[in-house]
């Protein structure tokens, strides 16, 4: 069961939620799927979400390639959430540690992910710490640009649809480095 580590509300309603669990349970209108470009759900979180989404996710992405090409940072695909707890699978396509720009690239699929729930007029969603597993971005990093980019979703969209921006980190490592770069977020707001 997923639970609540930490919580900040923006002065414009919205909710930052850092959670500990899995993911694949969460009940927020999409959730994000740490992605390859080809959206071809191999390793990781990725595999884990098609597996438990069904078939419908794989063929959605295999039709989605096919018709759109490869999915970018900073322009995600979307999917059905199959037999998932969740509306919506916005597959981000995060940067492989080492290949240059990884912040920059980081933020895009954070953004990109962000943009596609609004317009798909989503009051909530999950991300898992994209980037920070087989693609080997320093957990302590990613954190800090996830905080900063919510941030700044949220400054530039205090209107948004998007009510509710949740953080779901399965591992007490990466809770430890999301919850640190929270409170110092948390701190610089006072």
């Amino acid at each position: 069961m997923n639970r609540a580590s930490n919580q900040f509300e923006f002065p414009s309603g919205q909710v930052l939620e850092i959670y500990q669990g899995d993911i694949k349970h969460e009940k927020t209108d999409a959730i994000v799927n740490a992605a390859n470009a080809q959206l071809m759900h191999g390793g990781g979180v990725a595999a884990a979400i098609a597996r438990a989404g069904g078939e419908t996710i794989r063929q959605v992405s295999s039709e989605w390639i096919r018709k759109q090409g490869h999915v970018t940072h900073a322009h995600p695909a979307v999917t059905s959430g199959g037999n998932l707890p969740c509306k919506a699978v916005i597959h981000a396509v995060g940067p492989k540690w080492g290949e240059g720009a990884e912040d920059t690239k980081l933020a895009e699929a954070i953004l990109g992910s962000l943009k596609t729930a609004e317009y798909l007029k989503m009051l909530s969603i999950a991300f898992p710490a994209i980037s920070t597993g087989i693609y080997g971005f320093p957990k302590e990093r990613a954190a800090k640009v996830f905080m900063r980019t919510i941030q700044s979703f949220f400054k530039d969209s205090p209107h948004s649809a998007i009510k509710v921006v949740r953080i779901v980190l399965m591992d007490e490592t990466t809770l430890e480095e999301f919850s640190k770069a929270f409170q110092n977020m948390v701190e610089s707001r006072r």
